[in-house]
C-alpha cells in the first residue's frame, strides 16, 4: 500500500483547524473506505482511531499524529468520557482532528455521544458515514442481509450494553417473534445467553446461523451453524471476536454466494439453497 492516494477531481471539503471530523473506517478492508474518509486522512493533524481500524489505513495519514483510543472487551481501555474530552481539547488547540471509528460511527459505535459532546462544547463537526460490519461484513461472507425470498426486514442488535452485559432493555421475545433476520454486533461473549433467550422465545433450534469473525480482512473466518448449536460450535472452533452473528434463512445463501471461495477455485455447494425450484432470474 502506498502512503498517499490521488483523489479524483471533485470539490472536496477542507478540514479547517479546530474542527473534528467523525468518520467511519468501514469493517476492515481498507478498500471499503469512502473517498471522503481518504480526503480526511490526507488533511488531519491528529487521527484518534479505534481498535478495529486497520494499520494500513493509517498509512494514508503519514503527516498526522496517530492516537490509539480502542476499546476491546476484557482489556484495559480508555474511558469514553476521556476520549470525548480529548477530542474537545485537541480541537481547541487548533488541530485538524479526525476521529476514525470502525464500521459506521453511528451504528453501535458511540459516535452520537462523541458528536454531541463536541457540539455541546462549541466544536464544529463533520460526520462521514462508513460501511457497517453488519452489512459489509456479511456481504464479504456471501450472506445477503436482505433477500426477497427470506425477509422484508432486518433487525440489528448489540450483544452488550455500557455495563458489558447483555442489554437488559431488549425484549428478546419481541425480537424473536418479529425479526425475520437478526444481526448481532459484539455478541460472541454472551452468545450462550442470547441463543438461549431466542430459543426460549420460540426461535427454532435448527435455524441457520453464521458467525463472521474479523470480517473483510485477511483473517476473516466464517462459521456456519444453527441457533441450537451456535454457542457450542463457537466454543469448539476457538473463534475470537470481533464477530458478527447472523440468524436467519439468508445464511443459507452462503452456499451459493461464497464469492471468495469461488475465486479460490471452489464450486458452489448448492445452487438453490432456499429450495425455490426455479432459476433466480424468475420471479
Amino acid at each position: 500500500m502506498t502512503d498517499s492516494l490521488t483523489l479524483p477531481q471533485y470539490d472536496w471539503p477542507t478540514m479547517e483547524p479546530g474542527w473534528v471530523w467523525l468518520c467511519g473506517a468501514g469493517p476492515g478492508d481498507p478498500g471499503l473506505l469512502t473517498l471522503h474518509a481518504v480526503n480526511a486522512l490526507q488533511q488531519a493533524d491528529v487521527v484518534i482511531y479505534d481498535a478495529l481500524v486497520q494499520e494500513a489505513i493509517l498509512q494514508w495519514a503519514p503527516q498526522a499524529e496517530h492516537v490509539y483510543a480502542g476499546k476491546r472487551g476484557g482489556k484495559p481501555s480508555a474511558k469514553q468520557r476521556d476520549i470525548s474530552l480529548r477530542l474537545v481539547d485537541l480541537a481547541r488547540e487548533g488541530k485538524r482532528v479526525l476521529r476514525l471509528k470502525g464500521g459506521d460511527p453511528f451504528v453501535f459505535g458511540r459516535g452520537g455521544e462523541e458528536a454531541q459532546t463536541l457540539i455541546q462544547h462549541g466544536i464544529n463537526v463533520r460526520i462521514i458515514p462508513g460501511i457497517s460490519a453488519g452489512i459489509g461484513g456479511l456481504a464479504y461472507a456471501g450472506i445477503p442481509v436482505t433477500h426477497r425470498d427470506v425477509n422484508q426486514s432486518v433487525t440489528f442488535v448489540t450483544g452488550h450494553d455500557q455495563t458489558g452485559d447483555t442489554p437488559s432493555s431488549l425484549n428478546w421475545k419481541a425480537i424473536a417473534e418479529g425479526a425475520q433476520v437478526l444481526v448481532i454486533y459484539m455478541g460472541m461473549k454472551h452468545v450462550d445467553r442470547i441463543a438461549g433467550e431466542l430459543l426460549t422465545a420460540g426461535r427454532p433450534a435448527d435455524e441457520p446461523c453464521a458467525v463472521v469473525c474479523s470480517a473483510t480482512t485477511e483473517d476473516q473466518q466464517v462459521l456456519e451453524t444453527t441457533l441450537g448449536q451456535m454457542a457450542a460450535d463457537i466454543e469448539a472452533s476457538g473463534l475470537k471476536p470481533p464477530a458478527i452473528l447472523c440468524i436467519g434463512r439468508s445464511v443459507l445463501m452462503r452456499q451459493v454466494l461464497d464469492w471468495q471461495g469461488l475465486i479460490a477455485g471452489e464450486t458452489p455447494r448448492n445452487l438453490d439453497p432456499l429450495g425455490r425450484g426455479r432459476p433466480a432470474e424468475q420471479a
